[in-house]
């Protein structure tokens, strides 16, 4: 079935949101457009929306194939994928298997420092606020979720990383940390939606530990455009897919 992309519905840092004419669908436009400490350090990476689009695209596949319900259908095109309509819970979820990051200085822990288990974590979607750090109380008390819905998710967020750890070691690559958006569909049914991409997880290299994702270019590395494509090159090997 043919799908027409309607008038936009929102842009935001890395995708641009249309309506289509399809019922209960919405198509994600993935843009180069690079940015990093909420927006105030802004750039472009060469061909990042192709190479996020196909990412996403190859991941959300794997994870459906494993149990987990996404809100992928299709990719339509180079940088647009179609996608069910969500309302989106306002919970970001981080699942960190390595110590990097914010959390370095906010418990004083050293870099790298394995988690085992892997810590779970959630913030607040809100970019005037930079997306505060929240506990499952918070949640709760601001009805952003159910008890219910909160339990599943943290479940799923844990099958996700037990799924594409094995899939990055696979390539050579280790999975340090990520998030995860999830939303109600229109049958109030929570499934995974967002993207799953470079600007979103850290990924290291297993030889080198050499970062191969968005720190790049939030701390002046250099090599950002041929770390997301030496990604993407891995993952295209294991997945056998050509877009």
């Amino acid at each position: 079935m043919t799908v027409n992309r309607g008038s936009q519905i929102r842009e935001g840092k890395a995708k641009i949101l249309y309506q289509t004419d399809r019922p209960g669908t919405i198509i994600q436009y993935f843009k180069d457009d690079a940015t990093a400490f909420n927006a105030l350090k802004k750039g472009q990476i060469k061909d990042k929306g192709i190479l996020n689009n196909a990412i996403s695209c190859w991941m959300f596949k794997h994870l459906e194939k494993s149990g987990v319900k996404t809100h992928f259908l299709e990719r339509l095109s180079d940088r647009e994928m179609l996608v069910k309509k969500l309302e989106i819970i306002p919970v970001e979820v981080v699942i960190r298997n390595r110590a990097t990051g914010s959390i370095l200085k906010r418990l004083g822990l050293a870099k790298g420092r394995p988690f085992q288990p892997p810590l779970i974590e959630y913030f607040y979607k809100s970019d005037e606020l930079s997306d505060p750090l929240i506990g499952e109380t918070h949640i709760a008390y601001f009805k952003w979720a159910t008890d219910e819905q909160l339990a599943f998710v943290r479940a799923q967020a844990f099958k996700v990383n037990d799924c594409l750890c094995r899939v990055c070691d696979e390539v050579g690559l280790e999975l340090i940390d990520f998030k995860l958006e999830f939303g109600l569909d229109e049958k109030d049914e929570v499934l995974l939606g967002d993207e799953f991409t470079p600007d979103g997880c850290r990924l290291w290299d297993k030889k080198t530990g050499e970062p191969m994702d968005k720190d790049r270019f939030r701390q002046d590395l250099g090599g950002v455009e041929e770390a997301y494509r030496e990604v993407y090159r891995r993952l295209e090997s294991f997945f056998g897919q050509k877009t």
